[in-house]
Formats: C-alpha cells, sequence, structure tokens
C-alpha cells in the first residue's frame, strides 16, 4: 500500500522524468551524429541541429570504404582487442586466483605493491623506453603487453573469487586436481559473470586504444581505427585513405565523412554490449564486496 501514496507517486513521476530528460541528452548527439552521416551535402550546408535527414545517401560511406584504410583499421582494431582481452584476463584471473587465498605468503606486500600502482605510475617517457628495450615498438604487443593487467580490475576479481566456497576446491583436491586445475575447471566456470563484465571492460579500452598506438606504432599498415579516425578529423578529404579514391572529393563535405568515420568506429564494440548487460552488473556487484 505504501507504494501507492500520493508521495511515491509524485517521487516516481520526477524521478522518471528526469532520467528520461538525462538519457534524451544523452542520445541526442548520438543521433545527430548518425543523421549528419546520412544526410546530403546540401542539407548538411544549411545547418542547424538535425537529427532526421529529409534525404538519405550512402555517399559518404562510401567514400570512406573507396579505399582498404578504414576495412584494414577496422581488422586491427578487432585484432588488438581480442587478442588484448584474451591475454588481460588470462594474466588477470592467474593473479588474482593466488592472490584470493589467505595463504599465499608475501599476499600482503604483494596487495600494496599493487594498491601502489593505482596512485603512481613510472610515466611516460621511462615507459616507452621499457617499450622499446623489449623489442616491441611497431607491434601489436607494445598496445597489449603495457595494459596486460588493470590493477582494479584484479582486485574486484580477487575479491570474486573469495567469495567461491572453499569446499568446492577442498574436494577438487581430493579428486588429484592441482591449482591450475582447479582454476580452469572450477573457479573460472563459476565466475563467467566477473569475467564477462571485465571482458567487456578490457575490449572497450582496447578498441579506443589511441594514445599509445601514437607512441609505439609506426607503420601506418598497423594503424587502429581510432588513428584512422583522427586522420579523417584531422586531415583534408583529399588526404583520407593511403590511395586516391576514385570517386571527387568535393561531392561529399568534410562533416558528413567525419560522422560517417565515427559511427564506423563505434557501431562494432557497441553491438558486444546487448550480450554482456545481463553480466555487467552482477559481475561487478559480486565482486566488490569483501566476503
Amino acid at each position: 500500500m505504501k507504494d501507492n501514496t500520493l508521495g511515491n507517486r509524485i517521487f516516481n513521476a520526477v524521478n522518471y522524468s528526469l532520467l528520461i530528460l538525462v538519457s534524451c541528452v544523452a542520445i541526442i548527439p548520438f543521433i545527430y551524429i548518425l543523421a549528419i552521416s546520412f544526410a546530403t551535402p546540401q542539407e548538411v550546408a544549411k545547418g542547424g541541429l538535425l537529427l532526421f535527414p529529409s534525404e538519405f545517401t550512402l555517399g559518404a560511406y562510401q567514400y570512406i570504404f573507396s579505399t582498404d584504410t578504414m576495412t584494414r583499421g577496422l581488422l586491427v582494431s578487432i585484432y588488438i582487442t581480442v587478442l588484448g582481452t584474451f591475454v588481460n584476463l588470462l594474466f588477470t584471473s592467474l593473479m588474482a586466483y593466488p592472490l584470493a587465498r589467505p595463504n599465499l605468503r608475501g599476499r600482503r606486500f604483494l596487495m600494496l605493491m599493487i594498491l601502489i600502482t593505482m596512485l603512481f605510475s613510472g610515466g611516460m617517457i621511462p615507459t616507452y623506453f621499457v617499450v622499446k628495450a623489449f623489442g616491441m615498438i611497431n607491434t601489436y604487443w607494445s598496445l597489449i603487453i603495457p595494459t596486460a593487467i588493470s590493477a582494479f580490475n584484479l582486485i574486484v576479481l580477487k575479491n570474486f573469487f573469495q567469495q567461491i566456497p572453499d569446499s568446492l576446491e577442498d574436494s577438487a583436491k581430493i579428486d588429484g586436481c592441482n591449482d591450475l586445475g582447479i582454476l580452469f575447471r572450477i573457479v573460472l566456470p563459476l565466475s563467467m559473470p566477473a569475467m564477462a563484465t571485465f571482458g567487456l571492460f578490457y575490449a572497450v579500452g582496447h578498441w579506443n586504444t589511441f594514445f599509445n598506438a601514437v607512441m609505439y606504432i609506426n607503420d601506418s599498415e598497423k594503424f587502429p581505427v581510432q588513428i584512422i579516425l583522427r586522420q579523417i578529423v584531422l586531415l583534408s578529404q583529399d588526404q583520407i585513405g593511403d590511395s586516391t579514391s576514385q570517386q571527387d572529393p568535393t561531392d561529399y563535405m568534410p562533416q558528413t565523412i567525419r560522422m560517417a568515420a565515427i559511427v564506423v568506429a563505434t557501431i562494432p564494440i557497441l553491438l558486444i554490449y546487448p550480450f554482456l548487460q545481463k553480466h555487467f552488473a552482477k559481475g561487478v556487484m559480486l565482486g566488490s564486496v569483501k566476503g
């Protein structure tokens, strides 16, 4: 009965109104970008807020894919995202599991070292020298290894592992299973919500990688899609791509080309979220409470 009181109805109405307003404020820029990418240059030239073009055209997208630059950038980003996310989850779980064991020697010292990395870093130049010393300059590993483990994700995943009953691990040890077997056969299958959540975090980070790619990648053939997007946004439209397009650049406005490039660079990673959304809140909340 309390839910039907006047005060609760007013609160719900105000709450929903604010949520709808905030949602509109957040989604309108995406709608604007999408509309500009499909609009004709003449309609864009009129200016103003365009949310639904009167005439749809794929000219900007045809121009972007008239060379293999954008396609190659997408393939590079997909490769880095898939491989990098796998490395991230593997290294993070391999480090989080022993730290979740209370009988690990030096556990407090290791946790202290991990916490220090959340407050201080070696700096950009020392990190570059380390990457160069290991021969990773101009390789994809330079975008994966330096960010192989996130200290925050490691701590949350460790807390998640601590909530798994010890009786399951004891039963596995009685059956002759070693520590790695327990991790991969028992702990990780029970931790799919957390693994899916942090996999999404890591994947988004790799897909949006930009600064590290600028620092470590010199070969234009290895540029991820975010670098291609930067070139499209900053350079004039006759410089887009590695080769001369057969289309006339004057047929399209730079703004429509830029918006189309943003859409192409955003959609792939955006499509992953619905498949992991059901694990998202559960995975974070289960690992955020210390057991």
